[in-house]
């Protein structure tokens, strides 16, 4: 038995040292046979050996090819999410057509997708066309897409001016950005544009392509395409363009709005005419041809001239889209602005920045003008919108400076404490942080009011210790500001970002009496047969009240203290009530003046885009300035109108014969609207009893009319508390 079993296991014994045997051997036979072919390949190699500059141009090819497949595989994959675009009906047009009308009806503007490609491309003019290839695809019909040839040539033409003077993308991939993409300058943009291009080169052809070029081509004025823009500017059809009209048009591709004719006319003549000197170099006309469009350059329409404000509906445009009106994609839509408010805001911010901008090294300047209720009248987004199209008033964040202060007084207001409150202007130091006043000394012991109106940096500091800076946050998103605001030792003195646009809203809340006041664009939407589609009167939820009226009343009567005794002395008005807060943040980067009257609230900003410090420019300078010119303006002819809680002096109200003159006596007090009826119910009282029959038995003599003394009284109005006068004459029986 034991023997049966040592043999079994010695015959397994063996057949593991066999199979080992094999796998050895296999392996080995597989190793020599591997190295007798790998010598074979690289004897075989050998007659390509190559020596000198042969191998290292090779090695040069090599890696190249390497890179080059590497480089093809990342852009590919950038150009994915452009790809997607094209799975859609991208010939359609689904954006808005938006006319834009002023509060009165009239027309302002246009924006969206106006474009008109009924027009086919053989009975375009000829002169359309080569003044188009001319200037922005002279080899068109010669590349694939990308004009590798042109694209190395603008690039030493860039090279050699030092700056970007000519542009190396072709007509196909202009067109691919404006069918697909947006117009921010990346790489991965320009990938896109590019793999794009090879796409429209691939699915249609070189007529197709120059008809969508021509007909989707943003041309300025809320036109899309040449025929809208014939129509627009020169009130013809495309098909009757004169050779100067085409010079024109073409002209404006590569800058619709630096080149707009009803914008700037002499400089779209100047850039008609070197389209005309690219046609003869281009050889599609000769000198001569074009003498005549030179001595006769083409004139636009008097009804395109006047400038379009063009921020202004920039933001309309997309508070419209965020509205999405359902149904009809060509609407018209009635706005808020008041093109005499918007003339006055244009003039005033560039005639300050013409006037001081380089003694106050200030490049830029923004401002929004809206009504108590939130309805924007005008909006300036920078100096020059040809050169930038950037909206400063909604899109650039900068920092408020002390013109965010009232948030922090609010607060403070609804948390215990009134203008009255006596905290010390002392130092203090949280951390290490020990802010400072403007002008380095300390006041003591003073009141709120008094801080608020000298603009003290360390009493919203005390305030914001000891009622939490989470309230001051909560309180001014609640008046309007919508950015972030981030909780830092910094906050009450201003230390945040927000916009013109959010601060102009925030301010009508005191403006108002404490109610808030989201600004708006839009005021009807209608379809182009007449439907109205949106009202904001009827489809917005009625405004909340984001502060108690006694807070309100409060802060306005200090913020207009600011204004007669404060750091905003240079914002009074002639004949209305003002109130604001200035505000200049550290290293004068940012200048604000944020104020308003009865009638309007109107935020001002002045500074640079690169965040550079200006000279000392501070809130209460430039832009305070700017503010009073702009409001001065916009109250032309409008009437008297208090501001809610600021005691104004009026002229006397007599009720019976003149009497004498007397100053108004002081007083605190406020009567509300039952105690002004028992007073109404006296008086009226007394005058019965004078009207009566003196009795028989009184002489006439014992009768004698003592001058009338004034009562100064304080009388709620429809727009706040105001000092009357109530007088009545008495009679002292002797």
């Amino acid at each position: 038995m034991r023997d049966r079993k040592s043999k079994t296991r010695r015959r397994f014994g063996l057949r593991l040292l066999a199979a080992d045997a094999w796998i050895d051997t296999t392996v080995w036979r597989l190793g020599a046979g591997f190295a007798r072919w790998w010598d074979a390949v690289t004897d075989h190699m050998t007659r390509f050996r190559v020596r000198g500059w042969a191998r290292v141009a090779s090695e040069v090819a090599g890696e190249a090819a390497t890179l080059g497949t590497a480089g093809s595989i990342l852009m590919l994959a950038l150009a994915v999410p452009a790809f997607r675009a094209t799975e859609s009906d991208w010939r359609a047009q689904g954006e808005y057509a938006v006319t834009f009308l002023d509060k009165n009806g009239a027309f302002i503007g246009r924006r969206g997708m106006f474009l008109d490609d009924t027009v086919p491309l053989d009975k375009l003019p000829p002169y359309l066309i080569q003044a188009t290839l001319a200037t922005e695809d002279r080899r068109f019909h010669e590349h694939f897409g990308i004009d590798v040839i042109g694209t190395f040539r603008a690039v030493v033409t860039n090279a050699k001016a030092g700056g970007v003077v000519q542009g190396g993308s072709s007509l196909t991939q202009q067109l691919a950005k404006n069918l697909f993409l947006s117009n921010e300058r990346t790489i991965e943009r320009k990938i896109k544009e590019a793999y794009l291009a090879l796409w429209l080169e691939a699915n249609l052809s070189k007529q197709d392509i120059l008809k969508l070029y021509l007909d989707r081509a943003y041309m300025g004025g809320g036109t899309h395409g040449v025929a809208a823009a014939a129509e627009f500017y020169f009130g013809k059809k495309v098909t009757d363009l004169t050779l100067a009209e085409c010079a024109m048009l073409a002209g404006l591709f590569k800058a619709p709005t630096k080149y707009a004719p009803h914008v700037n006319l002499p400089a779209a003549r100047a850039r008609a005419n070197q389209v005309l000197t690219n046609m003869v170099a281009a050889g599609f006309v000769t000198e001569g041809q074009v003498a005549g469009a030179r001595r006769n350059p083409a004139s636009v329409l008097a009804g395109t001239r006047p400038a379009a404000p063009d921020w202004f509906l920039d933001w309309a445009f997309d508070e419209v889209k965020r509205l999405q009106p359902r149904g009809d994609r060509t609407i018209t839509v009635k706005t808020t602005l008041d093109p005499a408010i918007q003339k006055a805001a244009d003039g005033a911010i560039e005639t300050s920045l013409r006037q001081y901008g380089q003694d106050y090294r200030v490049t830029q300047g923004a401002t929004v003008i809206q009504s108590p209720d939130g309805a924007v009248r005008a909006m300036v987004g920078g100096r020059d919108y040809g050169e930038s199209q950037f909206n400063r008033a909604v899109g650039a964040l900068r920092q408020p400076g002390s013109s965010f202060k009232p948030f922090v007084y609010a607060a403070a207001f609804m948390n215990g404490y009134s203008k009255d409150s006596v905290v010390a202007d002392a130092p203090i130091t949280i951390g290490n942080w020990s802010p400072r006043n403007y002008g380095r000394g300390y006041a003591g012991s003073v009141t709120l009011k008094t801080a608020l109106t000298k603009s003290i940096n360390t009493v919203p500091v005390r305030l914001a210790q000891a009622i939490g800076r989470d309230k001051i946050i909560e309180t001014a998103y609640r008046m309007g500001i919508r950015t972030e605001l981030k909780i830092t030792r910094a906050l009450p003195l201003g230390v945040a970002e927000v916009t013109v646009l959010d601060m102009a809203g925030a301010y009508s809340g005191f403006a108002n009496g404490g109610i808030k006041a989201t600004p708006y664009a839009v005021e009807e939407i209608a379809t182009h047969t007449g439907r109205t589609v949106y009202a904001h009167a009827t489809s917005e939820q009625p405004a909340e009240r984001v502060l108690p009226e006694e807070v309100a009343f409060e802060l306005n009567d200090i913020l207009h203290n600011v204004v007669v005794a404060g750091t905003g002395g240079r914002a009074k008005l002639e004949g209305q009530l003002a109130a604001g807060k200035t505000g200049t943040t550290q290293a004068y980067r940012d200048a604000w003046f944020v104020g308003y009257t009865g009638h309007y609230v109107a935020a001002v900003w002045f500074g640079n885009d690169d965040y550079t410090s200006t000279k000392n420019m501070t809130g209460g300078s430039l832009p305070a300035m700017t503010w009073q010119t702009i409001m001065t303006a916009a109250h032309q002819g409008l009437p008297f109108r208090g501001i809610p809680g600021v005691i104004t002096e009026a002229a006397p109200v007599e009720v019976a014969a003149p009497a004498e003159e007397s100053k108004p006596v002081e007083s605190s007090n406020v009567l509300n609207p039952k105690a002004l009826s028992v007073i109404d119910a006296t008086g009226a009282m007394f005058r019965k009893r004078l009207d009566q029959p003196l009795p028989p038995d009184v002489p006439t003599s014992a009768l004698e009319t003592v001058p009338v003394q004034p009562v100064s009284l304080l009388s709620p109005t429809p727009v706040g508390r105001s000092r009357v006068e109530l007088t009545a004459p008495t009679s002292s029986f002797r």
